[in-house]
């Protein structure tokens, strides 16, 4: 099993249809990156065997048994208190015992925010973690956070988001200097709540000394227009924001669908059109952008949608390793310590 990529610690037993898209998405994701090694942590011989018969991944796979599985319903402080020998637990620890460089899994996402934040803590100069995932615009694609870690934010915490945002970025879209907006019901430097303009100020003053440019404020519309390179808000805007885009999405695949199936022209427009609409497919295709990010961790931990089938979990995976090939945490680290050597903490009272 020696490699010299790095180690992916994978909960097989997290999400709607664990373990098979789990380890059949490992098996994707070792075809793409073939120096990746897995630790897979489950229970029972199901996942033995799934491992097993693909002799690529087994040659590239270590299996831990775990005891218990955090259910999907499972409040985070019922598992804080029960899941120490879960798969998800057991997973977070491997990179916080340093036998894996990032933990993915597709299980309870309350549950991986709480066993993260408390297994891996966070660096100095980070006061929360957020999560954060790439979403496909008019221009291209863009990052957002908070996607709901964080339901209510101070200006700080706004601040630091920028920072964390620009850097994933940075990481997993090849982007330097990103361009980073805060979104406000209006672009005007007048709108918004005393917080917002706040976490404004501090990006302003700071700008030349942080590694993005500041747009300003961004409306919601802006999002998918594709305006900035990363989209900053406190958890409950942006949770609703991502729904919402997700929504729809949804709704007009089902208008197209309706569409083209309302009568023989439409259908026989459907075949002409077919080709430009697998194309259309393939850029929205959820799968794609799966992998949300908790950033502002001592670790890389990705969560998986729990709906999401095994080309969606590799993609997933693949997030894990693009952060780690980059360096993500190292640059983190890096940048925060600068910005506490110049004096620029993220503190609101410091202007």
């Amino acid at each position: 099993m020696a490699s010299k990529g790095p180690t992916i610690a994978l909960d097989a037993m997290g999400g709607d249809a664990a373990p098979e898209i789990v380890v059949c998405g490992a098996a994707i994701a070792r075809e793409r990156f073939p120096d990746t090694r897995f630790l897979i942590f489950g229970g029972g011989d199901r996942v033995r065997s799934l491992i097993a018969e693909n002799k690529a991944l087994a040659a590239q796979a270590e299996y831990r048994d775990a005891s218990t599985v955090i259910s999907a319903d499972a409040k985070a402080s019922h598992a804080l208190r029960t899941g120490r020998d879960s798969s998800m637990w057991r997973a977070l620890d491997a990179v916080k015992q340093g036998e894996a460089t990032a933990a993915v899994s597709a299980g309870n996402t309350g549950a991986l925010m709480a066993i993260s934040k408390f297994v891996l803590r966070m660096p100095a100069g980070v006061d929360r973690p957020a999560m954060a995932s790439i979403m496909p615009t008019a221009t291209g694609e863009t990052v957002m956070l908070d996607l709901g870690a964080n339901l209510e934010c101070d200006a700080d915490n706004l601040f630091q988001f920028a920072i964390l945002g620009a850097l994933f970025a940075h990481a997993t879209l090849a982007m330097d200097r990103p361009t980073v907006g805060l979104l406000n019901v209006g672009a005007e430097e007048l709108k918004g709540s005393d917080t917002i303009k706040a976490a404004a100020q501090m990006l302003r003053a700071r700008e030349g000394q942080l590694p993005l440019r500041f747009a300003g404020f961004i409306e919601g519309d802006d999002i998918i227009g594709g305006k900035v390179d990363v989209v900053v808000t406190d958890g409950f805007s942006g949770n609703v924001a991502l729904k919402t885009a997700e929504g729809a999405a949804r709704l007009f695949g089902q208008f197209l669908r309706s569409t083209f199936s309302s009568s023989p022209r439409a259908r026989m427009g459907y075949l002409l059109a077919r080709p430009a609409l697998k194309r259309l497919r393939e850029h929205l295709d959820p799968r794609k952008y799966n992998g949300a990010v908790f950033l502002g961790l001592n670790g890389i931990a990705v969560k998986s949608h729990g709906g999401s089938d095994a080309i969606g979990f590799a993609n997933a995976v693949g997030v894990a390793i693009d952060m780690a090939r980059h360096g993500f945490l190292e640059n983190v680290r890096a940048e925060f310590e600068r910005l506490q050597t110049l004096g620029l903490e993220n503190k609101t009272a410091s202007l």
